[in-house]
């Protein structure tokens, strides 16, 4: 009989699976098999709190043919052995399965893989162990604090806000700091300053450019300094200062600084970056990818060290140990890096290989000597009224980590020889008039080291959460830069005022420091919770009077297209709008811009989907965010939208649809603009971004779609290599 090693993912299983040989069948779990209900219609039958928050699993959907596979290899196999993620999800899907295959303790054993390689997978089945409970624990308390925050929080914004929005424990914390510096930003008075530099001639005819500090803050100082400059042609070097500066290599990659450095480095979004981290660790290229710890094996380390002193030198080898700041850090586990220092390249698509080629340069850098730079520091002056000019420069004298890590180095600003006393000819004053620039809106990166630094949430669900408040519309983001949305304002300042405490820093902070310490059995799983929901269920009882949230504000700048009297912001389902203060007596209109918005009109047909069953289903004219169109009068109950003819043609490519073959491609406009789909949706999803030309791509056989002024034409499928012609070319060079 074969032994079963059941694992989370089915790419895994396959690499397993050849390490192992015909004694072991390995199978995929696909992930989590059970839960506790999202839906918020089931919360009564999801934990039984007098029980002492028992919760209430069900079966995934489509997980029913999974759980009856295990089940059927389970019943057939010498012993069940359970691998999965060395994490507290990974512990709780260990004891979903066997409780779901109905296994005793002296049924199943638990093994951890932190790195799928043929000598990693081997050992750790030489150290079973049992299913540790209070990480299972940990993360069923966690579960259940999530659905309860979301239980009791979102069913109240539906009441007061609008129907269908949401609030959770980590979600709205995170969108609270992005509307905190969105009103910092909208309440932003800029004040007036002038940056001043003095381009220069040496004596041996190379050109400097001085610079007056950083500033100057009042038009009176700047005018003397002009003045005078334009009296004081020449400079004289009062002072050259130079001093060599070491620069050591940062830490090897922990979830939250992968994710940081991939935003940064590679344009990734964190969730991106890790998907890519799964599939680099489910083939055997770099260890597990949620860690909070920047700690290296022992063996990692002389696999490190050997590699640098063969390539590079005895000399750039510098062993180094790095701690977490993280007070709560799982320090057993390693830092994100490859499970093979000589493999300098891995991974079959280009993301792969652009993070692993990140991990790696990390990793070996990490044991690095430092890199050393001379920085020099010339001061001049043409007068004793007014304070120096200055400029400084730095060159790199010897390279140390930056041998592997050559991307990380930066521009150094070189400046020729020059000596104290010499003198510099003024050529021109440049004095520049600017304005103070309010604080920058978070990127994903940034919103990452935020919620790290203020302890909210853990590193492995910030991919998740702020993917969530995306798909809420609570944040837009453009570029790599988060925007909050009008709705996302809204929601957020109605939690900020009446929910301050459960949405704060403290608040979330304390409750992660107290799942650590439930992960470790040094806090009681049904005390924590009852701390918990008791205040809350009071508190969210006290808002049930509330008024519902209509108005947002008056209007400052237009009057009713109407009646001609003051208007008020509304919240719609597009976003803002302005509507009558008088409404519903007067149902005057206009967008956010002011355009005026036009009510329905019946235009004498009936819905052809409810018109025969409901005498209401009348067709209108409506006003929408991207102009009119013809709806049924019972929106949102019934969703019909009628195209004329002249809207079908105007909107038509004349192009085929390339995954059903029936359909043609069309402009449609969306949220974020517009965008071209298959003319038989619903049946048909196939959507892209521009404008398909009627090619297809060489490489997938796939649509091709219009591109820049600078890449006419690129592949519509953005794993397909020709989705970025211009590096393509670039590698095939």
């Amino acid at each position: 009989m074969t032994k079963l090693l059941i694992v989370e993912s089915p790419a895994k299983s396959k690499t397993i699976e050849k390490y192992l040989g015909a004694n072991y069948r390995v199978l995929s779990s696909v992930g989590h098999i059970r839960d506790i209900p999202k839906s918020a219609s089931k919360k009564a039958n999801a934990v039984d709190i007098e029980a002492g928050f028992v919760p209430r699993y069900e079966t995934i959907k489509g997980k029913e043919k999974v759980i009856a596979q295990l089940q059927e290899a389970a019943d057939t196999a010498s012993e069940v052995i359970i691998a999965t993620d060395p994490d507290r999800e990974g512990e709780a899907i260990a004891w979903h399965i066997k409780e779901a295959l109905g296994l005793d303790e002296d049924d199943y054993s638990r093994v951890t893989f932190n790195e799928i390689t043929k000598d990693a997978v081997v050992e750790a089945l030489k150290h079973p162990r049992k299913i540790d409970y209070d990480l299972k624990t940990a993360q069923e308390a966690r579960r259940i604090l999530d659905r309860l925050f979301g239980y009791g929080l979102s069913g109240l914004v539906w009441k007061k806000v609008r129907y269908g929005l949401s609030a959770g424990r980590v979600q709205s914390p995170a969108l609270r700091i992005l509307a905190e510096r969105e009103r910092e930003i909208q309440a932003f008075d800029p004040e007036t300053y002038w940056n001043i530099a003095a381009e220069t001639k040496t004596e041996s005819g190379k050109l400097i450019t001085l610079s007056y500090k950083e500033e100057v803050w009042k038009k009176e100082e700047m005018e003397k300094i002009q003045s005078i400059c334009e009296t004081n042609k020449d400079f004289e070097i009062v002072s050259i200062k130079e001093s060599e500066v070491s620069r050591k290599p940062n830490s090897p990659f922990t979830t939250s600084t992968l994710q940081q450095s991939a935003s940064n480095r590679l344009g990734f979004s964190p969730a991106r970056t890790m998907r890519t981290a799964q599939k680099l660790y489910e083939a055997g290229h770099i260890t597990y990818m949620r860690t909070d710890a920047p700690t290296l094996s022992k063996a990692a380390l002389g696999m490190i060290s050997s590699y640098i002193k063969d390539v590079y030198g005895k000399e750039y080898h510098e062993a180094r140990v790095f701690k977490s700041r993280s007070k709560n850090a799982q320090e057993a586990h390693e830092a994100v890096r490859p499970t093979s220092i000589d493999t300098v390249k891995a991974g079959t698509t280009e993301d792969q290989k652009k993070l692993y080629n990140l991990i790696w340069k990390r990793t070996v850098a990490s044991q690095m000597a430092p890199a050393k730079s001379l920085r020099t520091r010339v001061v001049a002056s043409n007068s004793d009224e007014i304070e120096n000019f200055s400029v400084s420069g730095s060159r790199l004298i010897y390279d140390g980590w930056l041998k592997a890590f050559p991307e990380a180095a930066g521009d150094d600003t070189l400046l020729p020889e020059m000596k104290e006393g010499e003198k510099l000819r003024l050529l021109d004053l440049v004095v520049e008039e600017k304005q103070t620039s309010p604080p920058n809106r978070y990127t994903e990166a940034g919103l990452v080291k935020e919620l790290e630094k203020r302890g909210i949430g853990r590193p492995s669900t910030y991919a998740a959460t702020i993917k969530t408040l995306e798909n809420r519309t609570y944040v837009e983001k453009q570029g790599r830069t988060l925007f909050p949305t009008d709705l996302g304002m809204v929601i957020s300042g109605f939690l900020e005022e009446h929910f301050e405490n459960y949405i704060s820093d403290t608040f979330t902070s304390s409750m992660e420091d107290d799942l650590d310490l439930m992960s470790v059995g040094k806090k009681d799983y049904k005390k924590t919770l009852q701390s918990f929901y008791d205040p809350f269920t009071k508190a969210i009882a006290d808002k049930a009077d509330i008024e519902k949230l209509t108005t947002l504000g008056p209007v400052d700048d237009f009057t009713c297209p109407e009646c001609d009297t003051s208007m008020d912001w509304k919240l719609g389902r597009g976003g803002k709008f302005m509507s009558c203060s008088r409404f519903p007596e007067c149902a005057g209109a206009r967008t956010d811009e002011g355009r005026v918005l036009e009510g329905p009109k019946e235009i004498g047909e009936m819905c052809p989907d409810c018109g025969d069953k409901n005498e209401d289903g009348k067709l209108v004219l409506r006003e929408g965010r991207f102009g009119q169109f013809i709806s049924c009068a019972r929106y949102p109950k019934c969703k019909f939208i009628k195209e004329d003819e002249e809207t079908k043609k105007a909107n038509s490519t004349g192009v085929a649809c390339t995954e059903c073959k029936d359909g043609e491609m069309t402009k449609k406009m969306g949220r974020f603009g517009e965008f071209y789909s298959c003319s038989n949706y619903p049946d048909c999803k196939h959507a892209i971004k521009a404008k398909p030309t009627g090619n297809k791509c060489f490489m997938c056989d796939k649509l091709m779609m219009e591109g820049t002024k600078t890449i006419p034409e690129r592949c519509s499928v953005k794993t397909c290599p020709n989705h970025r012609p211009d590096k393509l070319a670039k590698e095939e060079k």
